[in-house]
């Protein structure tokens, strides 16, 4: 009996470590499960919150991008200084971009690309500052150049006037002048013996004497002498040809000489002036032109004969 009643208790026991052993796996497996579950919701929120912020900072990266391109667009032209400071931006944007890009983005890494874009904005602010102070100096500076440029202009305008009237007065202070002018009525025989007369019936030379005056400024060397011949009526007597005048256009003259001049010397001129016909009655008047300048004037009277 004895031993029947300790074989019973045997099993009894057994069974009951058995049940405690499958309770025990059931409600471990039942933990394990219900800790994955967790494990997993926090996963998801957590990948959710990263998401989030991700898409936060896509969206303040992309503002500060437009930000920085359209600067970086409307100045083309920068100093060394902004330049530098433009490719310290654009390496800052590379590297934030690079974690964006990232599919599975860590905490720590979002919050460095938080970090980054905050300094990214600054950059950008301080950017703006110097390009606009630089946009001001700029404006000054162009305003200085164009007023340094009326001036040049105004500059050169008068210097151009200066030395348009230098040259005039050096034109007027090189042209010869001619004085001391003699005029004489003669009688030239056929065997060259001469003699002075005023009559119109006799005459058939006259002699126009006159000199040239020093002129420190003429240089030694050949000159033109237009001499011009107006009769009494006022018309021009003898027709060799015309020149151009300074102030009274083109003109006829009686006859061109060439002569040797030596600077700052006194060169006498004579010349006859002779007619096949006779004299008209009356006053002629001799003008010598050089360098299209009237130079000197003489005058001399022809009386009529009587017989």
């Amino acid at each position: 009996m004895s031993s029947e009643s300790n074989g019973s208790s045997n099993k009894i026991i057994i069974a009951i470590l058995i049940i405690a052993i499958i309770g025990s796996w059931i409600y471990f497996n039942y933990s394990i499960s219900n800790t994955k579950t967790e494990m997993t919701k926090e996963s998801d929120v957590k990948i959710a919150t990263i998401d989030s912020a991700k898409k936060v900072l896509q969206t303040q990266f992309d503002a500060a991008s437009i930000k920085v391109d359209s600067l970086t667009s409307a100045n083309t032209q920068m100093s060394s200084e902004l330049q530098n400071k433009t490719d310290e931006i654009v390496k800052l944007k590379s590297n934030i971009g690079s974690i964006l890009k990232k599919k599975n983005a860590s905490e720590k890494e979002i919050e460095e690309a938080r970090k980054m874009i905050a300094q990214l904005n600054n950059q950008i602010s301080s950017l703006a500052t110097d390009l606009a102070k630089a946009q001001a100096e700029n404006k000054e500076l162009n305003t200085q150049n164009q007023n340094l440029s009326t001036q040049n202009t105004t500059l050169n305008t008068n210097l151009s006037a200066t030395t348009k009237e230098k040259e005039r007065i050096q034109d007027l202070a090189s042209t010869l002048h001619a004085s001391t002018f003699s005029l004489e009525a003669l009688r030239v025989r056929e065997d060259g013996s001469e003699k002075k007369t005023n009559n119109t019936r006799r005459a058939n030379t006259i002699r126009v004497s006159f000199q040239i005056d020093k002129n420190k400024i003429t240089p030694t060397g050949s000159q033109d002498l237009y001499i011009c011949i107006l009769g009494p009526d006022g018309n021009t007597v003898g027709d060799a040809g015309s020149f151009s005048t300074r102030e009274d256009g083109q003109k006829k003259f009686a006859n061109k000489m060439t002569v040797k001049y030596e600077q700052n010397s006194v060169l006498p001129i004579s010349y006859d002036i002779k007619q096949g016909s006779r004299f008209a009655e009356g006053e002629y008047k001799i003008e010598v032109y050089n360098n299209g300048f009237k130079i000197g004037e003489g005058k001399t009277a022809m009386k009529k004969s009587l017989f």
